[in-house]
């Protein structure tokens, strides 16, 4: 660089670190004529100027504290988040599989769950054998870019941040050095933290209307803050005989639209079928591509909800296609974006990628709800879930006819458990769910870790124990 240039940068640099340590007020018009008296600056922070060098700055109210050490000194609580980085073989609608890059085996990763004002202390480790260097973007971090550097295999990598805002962030695969980040990204590494308010979540509002007297009059409702919570990471997959194909990905050619990593994997299973038609080849809908038991974790499991219920979305668009999120027969009650409200009673909302939203709403009516990327060539490929509200198929009767039930229950979920790939971890504002099969995009390895828990239902060994029973039932009932 010509010298003259480099002396007009190095004050220009100077003016600013002056004007920012020691508190003058600063606009871009001082700049040039700045005059510094070199003798008032303390002779410490002169060296720290002359040593200063590339990206490490003498601005510690500026930028954010990164030391673990000195970060787990604070008195602020260390949440400790360990990940590994697997290429691994996973499944795809129609009985094929494709080459998955996964953080801990799974996909979409773990989700991290905070509170705001804690310290994440993230850890990634890349065995061995991994066949590239991998690394970790975390959104929810106000830290220097070189802190998520890929890492070679058989190394391991650990930094430190304060989780200062809350809402929901993504975290996927990146690195300064790693070339090819999409491939890493779009064939699975990537995850969601939510980062909880410290002062918790606020109550909803719902809007509603009341007739006295033949007049129609306005009239708001209240829920408690506490909801029942699930998460929703779309994505796409761009693929050619199994293999991440880049040139589909720059043409915006998707070969499948997946919601936590799958197509169609909140759609009936065979035990719907047996529960609701008495017969468990007898599909009821439309789409069921993952009904057999044989396939245990990656079983498609509905979700189930309340009637008059707080119901906590937390969403995220982890790939490159919009997503024009919608439930067919419900409005989105409140839409939250950065802890800050952006609309209340709205039919759809538009998520850009890599761009989240927490959704509350209330499911007043007994029913089936679809949950859609209102795109319909993203509907086609597979964006697509359901919700479950009460006992639209008034299978009570049945469940305590066939002994599963005692009493009457206000949710399958009480009964077949939610899935625990769409299950968050608990945090400050959550209602615990009844119970929480096993079902998502896992490994073989993950899936037999989660059962040995006992935490999780197992759902490919119970239904075949209780299927003899329901099916008297139904016989008892007439239904069959």
């Amino acid at each position: 660089m010509n010298k003259r240039y480099t002396m007009l940068f190095t004050i220009a640099a100077v003016a600013v670190m002056g004007a920012t340590l020691f508190g003058s007020t600063y606009t871009q018009t001082q700049i040039s004529g700045q005059s510094i008296d070199m003798s008032q600056m303390k002779h410490d922070m002169m060296d720290k100027i002359r040593n200063m060098g590339g990206l490490q700055l003498v601005m510690p109210q500026a930028f954010a504290e990164t030391d673990c050490g000195v970060l787990a000194d604070t008195g602020r609580t260390v949440v400790e988040f360990n990940l590994t980085g697997t290429s691994v073989s996973l499944p795809i609608m129609g009985g094929e599989s494709y080459n998955a890059m996964t953080f801990n085996g799974q996909v979409p990763g773990p989700t991290l769950r905070v509170t705001q004002g804690d310290v994440v202390k993230m850890t990634l480790t890349i065995p061995d054998d991994e066949i590239a260097a991998h690394g970790n973007d975390m959104h929810a971090s106000q830290i220097s870019a070189l802190a998520f550097d890929s890492i070679n295999p058989g190394e391991s990598k650990t930094f430190c941040y304060i989780a200062e805002s809350a809402g929901v962030f993504k975290y996927h695969c990146s690195g300064v050095h790693l070339a090819g980040m999409d491939a890493h990204v779009l064939s699975g590494m990537y995850g969601i933290a939510i980062v909880d308010p410290i002062k918790g979540y606020k109550k909803l509002m719902v809007e509603k209307t009341s007739i006295s007297d033949g007049k129609v009059s306005l009239d708001r409702q209240f829920y408690d803050a506490d909801a029942l919570e699930f998460t929703l990471q779309f994505n796409q997959l761009y693929l050619t005989d199994g293999n991440y194909d880049m040139s589909k990905m720059m043409s915006h050619q998707n070969t499948a639209t997946v919601i936590n990593g799958m197509q169609f994997g909140y759609t009936p299973n065979m035990a719907h079928n047996l529960l609701i038609k008495g017969d468990v080849d007898a599909d009821f809908f439309l789409v069921q591509p993952w009904k057999g038991l044989e396939l245990k974790q990656y079983q498609s499991q509905l979700m189930y909800v309340e009637n008059g219920q707080h119901v906590r979305l937390f969403v995220e668009n982890q790939g490159n296609e919009p997503v024009f999120f919608h439930i067919v027969g419900e409005i989105l009650d409140r839409v939250v974006q950065g802890n800050r409200v952006q609309s209340a009673a709205t039919e759809t909302w538009l998520l850009g990628g890599s761009q989240n939203m927490i959704v509350d709403l209330v499911f007043d009516e007994p029913g089936v709800y679809a949950l859609v990327n209102h795109d319909y060539a993203a509907i086609y490929s597979g964006a697509l879930a359901l919700f479950v509200a009460g006992d639209p198929f008034d299978l009570n009767p049945l469940l305590i006819e066939a002994g599963i039930l005692e009493t009457p229950v206000t949710s399958y979920a009480y009964v077949l458990g939610n899935p625990s790939d769409a299950v968050p971890p608990m945090g400050m504002n959550s209602i615990a769910h009844p119970a929480v099969n096993i079902h998502g995009l896992y490994t073989d390895d993950v899936a037999s870790e989660m059962a040995a828990s006992g935490d999780y239902a197992v759902l490919w060994d119970i239904i075949p124990q209780v299927a003899g029973p329901i099916t008297d039932a139904l016989k008892a009932l007439g239904r069959t």
